[in-house]
């Protein structure tokens, strides 16, 4: 059985990714409505491109080791963490469906108006 792995020469990728997914979720969209996105939205999309960053780097080390078990391991603690923080910090039910409503009525208001 292999050892724990080594981590990764080039940094940490779970900051790499947190960074970077801070730095899509705050800035994609923002010219085309205006407004900056919520807080708790980037810190979501953030986290979870970290965590799955992490995960992914964690498990091709582990396949170029021949390490698969461990690859997948590290797979699926990378879904399992993406989904836990979507439960924690994703929208609640409620606004997913006044959000889905509002879309339908633009849709159905500009089909009409047409």
């Amino acid at each position: 059985m292999p050892g724990p792995l080594p981590p990764p020469r080039d940094g940490n990728p779970f900051v790499r990714g947190l960074v970077v997914g801070g730095c899509l979720a705050a800035f994609r969209g923002v010219g085309r409505r205006g407004a900056p996105r919520p807080t708790k939205h980037i810190l979501r999309h953030a986290l979870q491109e970290g965590t799955a960053l992490a995960a992914g780097t964690r498990a091709a080390v582990a396949v170029g080791q021949r390490d698969y078990t461990g690859a997948l391991t590290a797979a699926a603690a990378g879904a399992a963490g993406v989904l836990i923080i979507e439960r924690l910090l994703g929208d609640s039910p409620e606004a997913r469906r006044e959000s889905v409503n509002g879309k339908e009525t633009q849709e159905k208001g500009s089909k009409t108006s047409a």
